[in-house]
């Protein structure tokens, strides 16, 4: 065995240990992609709690650095699917772009080492699963917020597929990830304090089975005609000019032989700044709307006549419906290096050939898309473009502190950065929890997938193979209401899991 700390304390780290950690964090990934991925992540944390126990002697810098490790073989596994982007789509360098991965990677891992610190720090004890889990989900808070936040493969999704997706409704994806930490650690603590770790996973099993018998939002109207057009082009055609007038042809058209109540093409579906598209373009989708009184819902690139701090464009969500003006969305939230450049990283961008790449930042409080309806009430729909789906928190205030109510949720997406990974099933797994926390149905509609419509549960009722050219004909039904996540968003589990954390340091400096 290979020392990496020679420490004062009896036990040094070696690297068959932090392989072992590497590994297991890595399964840990993979499990995710499963279809009862929120079931096994429980037992295989359980033996990830069980390794890092062992190393109750190290000193605090030897602890840290091997969770981080844990955290690095699970990012990196979950993550990979960014060295398409950068190096096959972006053209830099490929030993560039695995280092770009690995540090992300690395960095996303902090937040995990600092959770897992609380194993290492409070005093053990009957209690101390419950440190760990509000140390989670504070640190998955933070990893969502700092640097405007990048929460990507959090537990919170795979329970999608677990036991703990009822709780969503209730305190978010924060609590899901609280309960997944905590019932693994009281399974890893079974063989020390078997009464109460028994006792505490039956009524986590009790809360968690009975917070399914009640349901915040219901149905209203009759369900809504719809088209979600899916046009599978690769992302090299989007900066080639004749393969742009393409894209522009087939959604067009796409759109213009719908019949459906409510068409959505994907995210930069005409993929042109809105005063280069063709010649009366958009004035025949709207007569369109018009005269066949349907909606229409598509990406383009905003252009904006007083650019905010030389910002131009902006990724927008472009709607046509009957008698009204044109709605537009700008996406909010964008995302690094793909959207805008932070400060004094203009020559990251530099290193790869990536167009568009520092768009304007769409406002917090803009309007739901109204989905007009013959004979019926209008509906209104919360949009987001893409990345914004990670964001729970702050989809949950835009309903809160809308004016207008939400009946449904669209997702414009383009996946095709990514080639064929992981990626589109984590990104619906995403959706599946905002369905899931706001108690609405979802339809996303995508370049390469997976397009496809969500129940208010979560469930997916239909959807597209991926990388396939095609269109979702069918029906969805809107619902009303709000669920209690909508009211409170994460105050709840943050409030909780801070209070633990007081309650924690003032017991570890008492004893």
């Amino acid at each position: 065995m290979v020392d990496l700390y020679s420490g004062k304390g009896p036990q040094k780290l070696n690297a068959v240990a932090l392989l072992a950690l590497f590994v297991l964090g890595a399964l840990l990934a993979v499990t995710a992609e499963l279809p009862y991925g929120g079931w096994i992540h429980i037992p295989l944390l359980s033996i990830i709690w069980w390794r890092l126990s062992l190393l109750k002697d190290c000193s605090i810098k030897q602890y840290f650095f091997s969770s981080l490790i844990f955290g690095i073989g699970y990012f990196i596994v979950g993550l990979w699917w960014l060295y398409i982007s950068l190096h096959d789509i972006g053209g830099m360098n490929a030993l560039l772009s695995c280092v770009a991965v690995f540090l992300l990677s690395a960095y996303v891992s902090l937040y995990f080492s600092i959770a897992c610190l609380s194993i290492r720090i409070f005093k053990s004890s009957s209690i101390s699963g419950l440190f760990l889990a509000a140390s989670w989900a504070v640190s998955e808070y933070l990893r969502g917020e700092i640097f405007t936040g990048f929460p990507w493969m959090g537990f919170a999704e795979a329970q999608v597929n677990g036991p703990f997706a009822t709780i969503a409704p209730y305190f978010g994806g924060l609590a899901c990830t609280f309960l997944a930490v905590y019932a693994s650690w009281q399974i890893f603590q079974l063989n020390k304090h078997p009464r109460y770790c028994i006792l505490t996973l039956g009524l986590v099993c009790l809360i968690t089975i009975s917070s399914n018998f009640w349901s915040f939002t219901k149905p209203i109207g009759e369900p809504l005609k719809i088209e979600l057009v899916q046009g599978n082009f690769p992302q090299s055609m989007f900066t080639n000019p004749e393969g742009v007038l393409k894209q522009i042809h087939f959604y067009s058209n796409a759109m213009t032989q719908s019949r459906a109540e409510l068409v959505i093409s994907p995210e930069t579906a005409f993929a042109w700044p809105t005063n280069n598209l063709p010649a009366g373009l958009i004035e025949n989708l709207q007569s369109l709307s018009s005269n066949a009184q349907t909606n229409l819902l598509f990406g383009v690139i905003g252009r904006h006549t007083n650019p905010d701090n030389g910002r131009e464009f902006s990724n927008r969500a472009l709607g046509l419906s009957p008698a009204q003006d044109a709605y537009q969305y700008d996406k909010n939230h964008l995302v690094p290096f793909g959207e805008f450049i932070p400060p004094g990283f203009r020559w990251f961008v530099n290193a790869f050939s990536v167009p568009l790449s520092d768009f304007a930042r769409g406002g917090d409080a803009q309007d739901n898309f109204i989905i007009r309806r013959q004979k019926q009430d209008p509906l209104y729909a919360a949009i987001t473009i893409c990345y914004e789906d990670v964001f729970g928190g702050e989809l949950a205030s835009r309903i809160r502190n809308n004016a207008q109510p939400t009946n449904l949720l669209i997702n414009l997406t383009n996946l095709a950065w990514f080639g064929k990974s992981q990626a589109p099933t984590q990104q619906l797994r995403l959706s599946q929890l905002r369905s899931l926390e706001t108690g609405l149905p979802a339809l996303r509609a995508t370049n390469t997938g997976i397009t496809a419509v969500l129940g208010p549960d979560g469930k997916v009722l239909a959807a597209l193979p991926e990388f396939t050219q095609a269109s979702l004909s069918t029906e969805v039904q809107a619902y009303e209401g709000k669920t209690p996540y909508v009211f409170w968003g994460n105050f709840p589990i943050l409030s909780f899991s801070c209070l633990l954390l007081i309650w924690g340091l003032i017991r570890h400096r008492r004893f």
